[in-house]
């Protein structure tokens, strides 16, 4: 097993275009790492630098206290499972696990004994003589993952495996993810633009945008305090709720005035204000769309709205609305919560009065959009 460091690690294409710059992470032996952030932001590059399947402009990547960057893929000792599978599609499933050991001249016993326990751990030895083309999209990302395990290598690497199948697929592959790391017990560095997958798998998120790490935490960590404007509303689905409003501190107590509405902050929020030392001013305010709740319009908390979209989720409804300045609130309600008749009554052009509590806010720089509490 082994830890990976990366060291002001950069990446420019063509003498112009970087594509990763000042990329600084420390991962632990064992550690489950996933890269997340929109396309182009550079997780990937950062992954194949660290496989060795991309040059490194600067820095330095180390595995296990070695630097590799002059190392190629297969003196590196990591294994890596790709998006679109890459599997030998006129070799059996039995052959494309094995082909690596085989590369290697392993004895063909022990090809043979880690194979079957690679296939066993993944639910395929029924499929071990059949071609690629006889299997599901979710079996072939299996047989992908078989093909990396049997090499027991000290980092193994996932660059967006789930992206190519469905809805059900990738919630069943998640959960057969998880239990993999379990029993293979290595390295994991993880790459998805999925931030469900991040928030699901990863010890620890590292959260990126245009080639700059915005923040690293674990998922906790990133959704209750996020570092900055672009981490609350890329973390969360639906995403952040946010707005500019005034923080107002009256008599030691602060109190936010969104839409004409008085709210004030309570709790840990309120006393870590103080301790900042933060003044009245303009700001924007975050609010996750499951922290507002239904009132009525006497409530001075309450903010009006009127439904523009109504996503029966099932569980829950999703509640598009405006403001009465033309602002757009996702409000997610618990369908449990409510009365049939409320419920049916949530319709276009329906004017709703939402609030939420003191405890839940999140407060951004107006102009950096970094988190005043951070």
């Amino acid at each position: 097993m082994a830890s990976v460091k990366l060291t002001n690690v950069k990446k420019v294409y063509d003498n112009s275009v970087v594509a990763v710059q000042e990329f600084n992470l420390d991962i632990a032996d064992k550690e489950f790492i996933v890269f997340v952030g929109p396309s182009g932001c550079g997780k990937s590059t950062t992954l194949r630098m660290i496989a060795g399947l991309e040059d490194i402009s600067g820095g330095t990547v180390e595995i296990d206290g070695v630097v590799v960057n002059d190392l190629q893929p297969k003196d590196r000792d990591i294994a890596m499972v790709f998006q679109n599978y890459a599997l030998y599609p006129h070799m059996t499933v039995y052959d494309n696990i094995a082909f690596s050991l085989r590369i290697k001249k392993v004895p063909e016993d022990e090809v043979y004994q880690r194979v079957l326990k690679a296939a066993e751990i993944l639910g395929i030895t029924e499929y071990l003589l059949r071609k690629p083309r006889a299997l599901s999209g979710g079996q072939r990302q299996r047989v992908a993952i078989g093909r990396a395990m049997v090499r027991d290598s000290k980092v193994f690497l996932m660059d967006e495996p789930l992206s190519n199948l469905d809805a059900k697929l990738r919630n069943q592959m998640r959960a057969e993810i998880i239990l993999l790391r379990q029993k293979i017990d290595t390295t994991f560095i993880y790459v998805t633009h999925d931030q469900t997958e991040a928030m699901t798998l990863g010890d620890r998120i590292v959260i990126m945008k245009d080639g700059f790490i915005q923040q690293v935490g674990t998922p906790t960590e990133v959704f209750d305090m996020p570092a900055n404007l672009f981490v609350a509303e890329f973390i969360g689905a639906p995403k952040m709720n946010t707005f500019k409003t005034d923080l107002c501190c009256e008599g030691g107590k602060y109190f936010v005035k969104p839409y004409g509405a008085t709210i004030e902050v309570t709790g840990k929020k309120a006393a870590m204000l103080a301790d900042k030392g933060v003044r009245s001013g303009e700001i924007i305010l975050g609010v996750r769309p499951e922290h507002f709740k239904l009132t009525d319009e006497n409530d001075p908390s309450a903010i009006a709205c009127k439904i523009t979209v109504n996503e029966m989720m099932g569980s829950e409804l999703h509640l598009h609305a405006l403001t009465e300045n033309g602002e757009k609130l996702i409000v997610r309600i618990p369908t449990v919560s409510l009365d049939d008749d409320v419920r049916h009554s949530m319709v276009y052009g329906k004017t709703i009065y939402v609030t939420f509590e003191g405890k839940v806010m999140h407060f951004f720089d107006k102009e950096t959009e970094k988190n005043l509490l951070v």
